[in-house]
């Protein structure tokens, strides 16, 4: 079998990072299976999440690892890790206990393009957490 059918049709896990060493995760909610968000890992984050069974990511903008909920405590314990096809994308079905996005809301995608707009969004969600509370500043 070719090296790509390997990693299409075969069953070991070989996840492809990008040129940065980074890959995409995506995280969903185990239960109800909404997106949550979308953020990346590097070698080290992936390694940590299937450790210890908590997600871990990449911050591209702080050049560091980020466990999740490590200030918020609104952690995602990982009950799934699913691979695409070429392994460049990973799915990440967790278990949560609150809102997983920074500014409050349950999902990162609290918004939508306004119908009949090419540039308006539209709330389709309502906070579920004070974020400013969570998210003490030090």
């Amino acid at each position: 079998m070719s090296a790509s059918k390997e990693i299409e049709l075969g069953s070991n896990f070989v996840p492809k990072f990008d040129s940065n060493g980074l890959i995409t995760a995506i995280s969903q909610d185990a239960n109800t299976g909404q997106i949550l968000m979308v953020a990346y890992m590097n070698d080290e984050a992936l390694e940590l999440t299937i450790k210890t069974g908590n997600a871990v990511f990449y911050s591209r903008s702080r050049k560091k690892l980020w466990k999740k909920g490590e200030e918020s405590g609104h952690v995602q314990k990982v009950k799934q890790i699913l691979a695409d096809c070429d392994q460049d994308c990973l799915i990440l079905k967790v278990e949560v206990d609150q809102g997983q996005c920074h500014c409050g809301y349950q999902s990162c995608f609290y918004r939508a393009l306004k119908p009949g707009t090419t540039s308006q969004l539209e709330f389709v969600a309502e906070k579920v957490y004070d974020p400013e509370a969570a998210y003490k500043k030090k």
